[in-house]
């Protein structure tokens, strides 16, 4: 892909959201966008983060770390976010390297970041929801969710932020934006108990105006900014 291309992929990906946000009475500077960047080598995110783009979202612990090595000496200032599966074997090298997790889902995972993430500024957190009861999808139910999030928020070296969700496909608009309403629900019940949170990651490619309108504070885009992957879609 050209830089042309790139950039032209990056320019209606952020309209997009601008027009979403705008439809909804929101500030598009409101909503951040992550590219998720698993599968696509360094010069693909390089190429974006030329174009501006500063947050990127990956799955895998072992493919991440090599991009982040290889674009860290001319992009210092890259926001790294790890938003895949995360066992606690694993929790070290993901508070050593990333800025923010978005799917945590288990007290002792979140208790191994916080332990690993010692001396350095707090980890940002999202606890992931399964917002469709999905028996193959990781994810706290709705349920359990209070529990986890006040356990979550007391523990040193992290920030819990919000909640992230990835729900089943949906086809049209209504059907998207009902599991986007129930996790910002969720996270106005956690407000509701006092906990100091901001952020919904939830929406992709195919459905980030639904997202949008129901108030994603993230958005994680994959195949629309860098083109179709060989396995998974965002």
């Amino acid at each position: 892909m050209t830089h042309t291309d790139q950039t032209a992929r990056l320019d209606d990906v952020r309209a997009r959201i601008a027009a979403a946000a705008t439809a909804s009475g929101r500030d598009p500077a409101a909503v951040r966008l992550l590219a998720v960047s698993k599968t696509f080598g360094p010069p693909a995110l390089a190429a974006l983060a030329a174009c501006g783009q500063r947050d990127f979202g990956e799955n895998y612990l072992q493919e991440a770390l090599p991009k982040i090595a290889a674009l860290a000496g001319e992009f210092p200032d890259l926001c790294w976010h790890f938003i895949g599966p995360l066992q606690s074997n694993k929790a070290r090298d993901v508070a050593a390297h990333f800025d923010w997790v978005h799917s945590v889902d288990r007290l002792s995972v979140a208790q191994r970041l916080s332990r690993q993430r010692e001396g350095r500024a707090p980890l940002q957190l999202c606890l992931q929801v399964n917002v469709s009861g999905e028996a193959s999808k990781s994810g706290v139910d709705a349920a359990q969710l209070p529990e986890l999030a006040r356990a979550v928020a007391a523990l040193p070296n992290l920030r819990l932020r919000g909640l992230m969700c990835i729900p089943a496909p949906a086809t049209g608009p209504a059907a998207q934006r009902a599991p986007f309403a129930l996790l910002r629900a969720l996270l106005r019940q956690l407000r509701d108990l006092g906990l100091d949170v901001d952020t919904l990651s939830m929406g992709m490619s195919a459905d980030l105006e639904a997202a949008v309108a129901e108030g994603a504070t993230i958005v994680r885009v994959g195949s629309a900014l860098f083109g179709a992957r060989d396995a998974g879609g965002a």
